[in-house]
């Protein structure tokens, strides 16, 4: 089994806020949303390595929209470089960048961020 995408709900009517975080801050790469599904609204975006999906997040609407303050993907970075780099960039967007749990996750290395919308994202590295 594999995990081929995780639902985050957003507010109707804020796809160009969420191309603002997931692409320009998170560096993923949207792509097209089924003609299906298209209607319904929302963003879907992926990463790319060696030609596959590694990871896949789709925005949806939610009219009734509250933000996920705890449940949130975890996003893996090459290393620490890139955390940084990535870091520094959600940053220079303006959104808010902790790194209070920098070093609470054996192994690893991460800092939590929000959305425009508020949910939480975690992204993390090997520390190594």
């Amino acid at each position: 089994m594999r995990l081929h995408h995780v639902q985050v709900a957003m507010p109707d009517g804020s796809e160009d806020d969420a191309r603002r975080f997931y692409a320009d801050g998170l560096g993923l790469t949207e792509v097209d949303k089924p003609s299906a599904l298209a209607g319904r609204g929302g963003c879907w975006f992926r990463a790319h390595e060696g030609g596959a999906v590694v990871a896949e997040i789709h925005l949806g609407v939610d009219d009734l929209f509250v933000p996920a303050k705890k449940a949130h993907p975890g996003l893996v970075l090459d290393g620490v470089a890139d955390l940084e780099t990535v870091a520094a960039r959600i940053a220079s967007l303006g959104f808010e960048v902790d790194w209070k749990e920098r070093h609470t996750f054996d192994g690893y290395q991460r800092f939590h961020c929000h959305d425009g919308f508020g949910n939480r994202i975690e992204v993390l590295a090997p520390a190594s």
